[in-house]
């Protein structure tokens, strides 16, 4: 990996200055940087605090005038050199640090050449231009913990961070897709992928350095350190089936007429607030009510379905 060498293309008008030295640090983690430019107008007093940083990073200028009002040339100059560079079979990879979603389809264009694409951007950075990327990083994550973070307007379409619950979901489907194989899930084998799936997915958007603390903190998930290698796997439910059948059974033998289904679920939900029908093998609650002895479920309208207690 510490071979791999990258393009580093940075788009000035859409980045600060302040984020350089975590930039840098960062693309070591994944090769060194052979091309160090940037792109922008340096005749604008708007590039001033980005001119102090080029000469003592060894970043190279390129000077694109904004020839007309509402164009951005900056984007056009960044995109002519990143071909440039690939047609020129020099890199194994592009650096691409900018939160416009223009360089969405560059980005994909890398990856179709058959490059590592690394991006780099702030939160506000579309999700268009982070998925076309092979990894992503928020910028904001890269700043020392003292360094002041300016707040900035999200633009409606902007990316936001993956939500825990979805994170959980996909780490159990990995884990217990292995299961089914009858392996064993290690830590490397769900951070990469993770990355895989969600380019833009990083345990510092959610507090934390290392991805085994990060899942550490989960109480679906424990860890067991075997050798040298760490493997997760799935904890076992505090409830057993048959809890859960016998609290059903006990819910609709209140409801003579039935109950949706969904106010059924709900029931479940708050009585067991760790119960996950993927557990139990289901992805449906009406297919694990079916199969419970005992309880039939009927079609109520088009929207409703009711379960009740069979007659005996």
């Amino acid at each position: 990996m510490d071979d791999n060498r990258y393009a580093l293309l940075i788009d000035s008008d859409n980045v600060s200055a302040k984020y350089i030295s975590g930039i840098l640090d960062e693309i070591t983690k994944y090769g060194v940087a052979t091309y160090k430019r940037i792109y922008g107008d340096w005749t604008s007093t708007q590039a001033n605090k980005w001119k102090e940083e080029l000469l003592v990073n060894s970043i190279v200028p390129i000077q694109q005038f904004s020839n007309t009002v509402g164009k951005n040339a900056t984007d056009s100059a960044l995109i002519i050199d990143a071909m440039d560079i690939l047609y020129g079979g020099s890199v194994e990879g592009f650096c691409i640090v900018s939160s416009d979603s223009d360089f969405t389809r560059l980005a994909s264009r890398l990856r179709e050449s058959g490059m590592s694409v690394l991006g780099m951007g702030e939160e506000k950075t579309p999700m268009a231009f982070r998925n076309a990327c092979t990894k992503f990083v928020n910028l904001e994550n890269l700043l020392d913990p003292g360094e002041e973070v300016l707040t900035e307007s999200i633009d409606k379409n902007a990316g936001t961070v993956l939500s825990q619950s979805l994170l959980e979901s996909t780490i159990a489907d990995i884990i217990s897709e292995n299961a089914n194989k009858g392996k064993l899930t290690g830590l490397g084998e769900i951070g990469s992928r993770l990355s895989n799936k969600y380019p833009d997915f990083d345990v510092r958007n959610y507090g934390y350095s290392y991805l085994s603390k990060f899942l550490e903190e989960l109480p679906e998930f424990e860890l067991d350190k075997q050798d040298s290698t760490i493997m997760v796997g799935i904890r076992d439910n505090a409830f057993s089936m048959d809890a859960v059948v016998k609290f059903i059974k006990k819910s609709l033998k209140t409801q003579s007429k039935g109950m949706d289904l969904s106010e059924l679920s709900n029931q479940v939900h708050r009585e067991f607030p760790d119960f996950k029908l993927k557990d139990f093998g289901y992805s449906q609650f009406y297919k694990f009510i079916q199969n419970i002895s005992g309880i039939e479920v009927s079609q109520k309208g088009t929207n409703h379905k009711m379960a009740r207690l069979k007659s005996v």
